[in-house]
């Protein structure tokens, strides 16, 4: 008779437990109102990310243009480190586009 007090008390605190823990992702999953979800959405960072390695990589190809033309004021080092800098931003970029590639994957994956 013990045993069966002991396992209807943990089924009782586990169901209990299991009703918190839906109640709270429900809260979670679905704010109250969309004025309440603040800063820039996932579609607005990335774009500006884009945004940002794209103007990189012109600002390193105007320098560039410039210095062939031998216009003054282009330094064969600033050259360069606007080309680095446009590279390791395209890696970089590369780099998150590979992690959203495999992170899509491995949902597609999963089994419900």
């Amino acid at each position: 008779m013990v045993q069966g007090v002991e396992f209807n008390r943990l089924m009782l605190e586990m169901r209990s437990m299991q009703t918190e823990a839906m109640a709270r992702s429900k809260a979670v999953a679905a704010p109250a109102s969309t004025e309440q979800v603040q800063g820039p959405s996932f579609a607005d960072m990335l774009s500006k990310a884009v945004g940002s390695v794209a103007e990189t990589q012109q600002t390193a190809s105007e320098m560039a243009k410039a210095f062939e033309l031998g216009q003054g004021g282009v330094d064969l080092t600033q050259v360069m480190i606007a080309s680095q800098k446009a590279s390791v931003s395209v890696q970089a970029l590369t780099q998150v586009r590979n992690k959203f590639v495999q992170a899509y994957q491995d949902i597609m994956q999963m089994s419900i």
